[in-house]
């Protein structure tokens, strides 16, 4: 059965818990989220929000076809590879042929119950979590379909009780370290993504048994850099109208950087932040590229 209610504010679902946009989710998706038939060849990319999910969209087609740019020059990022539980994944992933590529933010308590009986391949990336609270709240600040995030400090306080889309943090990065799940899963950092591009390409095609050549290889890099994403109308949200999606306030495709946390958080923020997050993270195995102190 789905759990929903409405939100006060009328901009969100309320579902099971987590608090969802109603621009592009609805009872009818999210049910069919939870009914759908996962495939031992799917291939899932599952991230916490502003964690490198538009990176993902890009860089799988590419993988899985061997390089063909096409559906990445021809297919908006949210049809070539959907959100299981977005309002657009039943009108494009069932007559797709495998394997069929996804991302979702769901945390894994509530993947379809087909996702355990399956074997599919899933690619979990992690964002220093400060970055993510800085592109959360600039992404607030653009997104009208979004609630209004007032200051840092009060977006910040949010954040760090979960009262933001698809709640906790550290509630979704510690679901997928489930050891019934982990030894289909592999674990990348975004920012292992940003060092050596080319080498988490190079990670991702042997994860997902596709042999590519150097040369491929480096052509998917170059496609998949920041830059050129930014620049490809099917990848930048720049097809978004602007009445949902607002760039003069801030691009959705915003700087690509890590380390951005530093001009925004304050020392009192900062240990406020780190004194949750170690307290919600102990005893979990999880090492994390970025500085934690």
């Amino acid at each position: 059965r789905c759990h929903f209610s409405m939100a006060p504010q009328g901009k969100y679902i309320l579902y099971k818990g987590l608090l969802v946009p109603r621009e592009t989710h609805s009872a009818e998706s999210l049910k069919y989220a939870e009914e759908f038939k996962t495939r031992d060849d799917d291939v899932f990319a599952v991230t916490y929000p502003k964690s490198g999910t538009t990176w993902m969209q890009e860089i799988l087609p590419l993988v899985l076809s061997g390089g063909d740019l096409s559906s990445v020059q021809s297919q908006p990022n949210w049809d070539r590879v959907p959100w299981l539980e977005e309002t657009r994944a039943a009108l494009v992933l069932d007559g797709r042929p495998a394997p069929r590529a996804m991302v979702t933010h769901l945390p894994l308590p509530l993947m379809p119950a087909s996702f355990f009986k399956a074997k599919p391949k899933v690619i979990y990336v992690t964002r220093n979590p400060k970055d993510v609270v800085v592109s959360s709240f600039h992404f607030h600040q653009m997104a009208s379909f979004l609630d209004d995030p007032g200051t840092f400090d009060e977006f910040l306080d949010k954040f760090l009780a979960g009262e933001v889309l698809f709640g906790k943090w550290t509630d979704h990065v510690k679901s997928w370290r489930s050891p019934e799940v982990q030894d289909r899963i592999l674990y990348i950092t975004y920012e292992e993504m940003l060092e050596d591009l080319r080498g988490a390409v190079l990670k991702f095609s042997h994860f997902l048994g596709k042999e590519l050549s150097e040369e491929t290889l480096t052509h998917i890099a170059e496609q998949c850099s920041f830059s050129s994403m930014k620049q490809n109308t099917m990848s930048n949200y720049s097809l978004v109208p602007k009445e949902f999606m607002d760039t003069s306030k801030s691009h959705f495709l915003r700087k690509g950087v890590a380390g951005d946390w530093k001009n925004y958080f304050s020392p009192e923020q900062e240990t406020r932040f780190l004194a949750v997050y170690r307290e919600e993270m102990k005893g979990v195995d999880f090492k994390s590229s970025w500085d934690e102190n």
